[in-house]
């Protein structure tokens, strides 16, 4: 489906500054999104599989060993653990379950552990289900397909005249490959990225325009959360009117793809989420994000029903009002899951929680970033009056 609208017409919509006009134009993208999908909703939820120790220099991520931040420690999962937070994410009434892990590739062993706990979440849940697991050949990704996998999530970060500021170690090219080979494996491609890494205007219409060109199934759209101790750790965030105008006019540029709001949405946004959910959005990222935490799923879920939107969980999960349909290449009957039984807490049920589950280990020491660029900290403000 062709952008609703040219490069010229992003470009000025982008300037726009007035919250009447933003407003407007977060109509118009709710229109888009209601032609295209009716009330249906997409929500997602992950796990963070296996964390830190990455060897990349993304310039926003804690798990980078040139950031100066301690660094978020997971092993891998077992099988079993990853079914686990599986179940628990659909007790929040998820759609999707993403299976996540660091790096840019994965040894033989852990990336056998992401395919036997795909295999489980597909034979004991109604999860649809993804893995966003690095860089992969054709033949990796065809494995994933084998074992359940449905779609494989590998963005593109920013657009690629601003992609040497975000990463050097990790080619802007290779990403391109993978998605190139996720597709050549007959599997559905994630594909988003991160707003407000210090881009320009005219970069977030180039980034959306690039990832119409790509087609993805879906697109998950992050707004930078600064984490202390790595290149963008000093950035303000963004703006929560710029933010819901941006969501919308991705809308306008990708009107068929799968939104999904996904890190820093509560940092940024604040109370304008239930206004970011009109500008466009399919579905939110449930639960809690790789290394920092989330919403309530009651309060998820609620962002989308007074919309009028639909995010009741149907009994294949695959059958309307859901966008796609359950893949049919594995064998056996669709799992039997209680569609009435929904959670409205994280600690009703065994959720990813970055808050219990990851320890954090700090560097004996930080090699310096292949770009020069040095790791950024938030300023510290000196309140006078106290202790004067």
């Amino acid at each position: 489906m062709p952008p609703l609208i040219t490069y010229e017409e992003a470009i000025a919509l982008g300037e726009i500054e007035d919250h009447a006009e933003i407003e407007a134009l977060v109509e118009r993208a709710f229109e888009a999104r209601v032609e295209r999908f009716g009330d249906s909703t997409d929500l997602c939820s992950l796990v963070n599989a296996k964390s830190g120790g990455c060897a990349e220099d993304c310039g926003f991520c804690a798990q980078s060993r040139f950031a100066e931040a301690d660094t978020p420690m997971h092993a891998m999962m077992t099988p079993d653990q990853i079914l686990e937070h599986a179940r628990a994410a659909e007790d929040a009434g998820a759609h999707r379950f993403c299976m996540v892990t660091q790096g840019q590739g994965l040894s033989k062993r852990d990336f056998q552990n992401v395919l036997d706990g795909a295999r489980l979440v597909a034979e004991h849940t109604n999860l649809k289900r993804c893995a966003s697991v690095g860089h992969m050949s054709t033949e990796r990704a065809r494995a994933l397909k084998d074992a359940g996998i449905q779609r494989v999530h590998h963005n593109v970060e920013t657009a690629e005249s601003y992609y040497d500021e975000v990463s050097t170690t990790v080619r802007y090219e290779g990403r391109i490959r993978t998605i190139e080979a996720v597709r050549e494996a007959g599997l559905e491609t994630c594909v988003g990225g991160i707003l407000n890494l210090g881009e320009s205007r005219e970069q977030r219409v180039e980034m959306a325009f690039q990832l119409a060109a790509l087609d993805p199934t879906s697109v998950p759209i992050n707004l930078l959360n600064p984490r202390p101790g790595t290149k963008f750790g000093g950035r303000e965030p963004m703006d929560p009117w710029e933010a819901v105008k941006w969501i919308a006019i991705f809308r306008l540029i990708l009107p068929a793809a799968l939104f999904r709001l996904c890190g820093g949405r509560i940092e940024n946004l604040g109370e304008l989420q239930p206004l970011a959910v009109k500008a466009g959005l399919n579905g939110v990222m449930m639960g809690n994000f790789l290394t920092t935490l989330g919403s309530e799923p009651e309060d998820d879920r609620a962002m989308f029903e007074e919309l009028g939107l639909n995010t009741a969980r149907q009994p294949d999960n695959g059958a309307n009002p859901r966008p796609d349909n359950r893949a049919g290449w594995l064998d056996g009957d669709t799992p039997a899951t209680p569609v009435d039984r929904l959670i409205d807490r994280q600690d009703e049920a065994p959720m990813w929680d970055p808050a219990t589950q990851l320890r954090h280990r700090r560097k004996a020491s930080v090699p310096p970033r292949p770009d020069g660029s040095p790791n950024a900290f938030p300023e510290v403000v000196h309140v006078s009056g106290w202790g004067d």
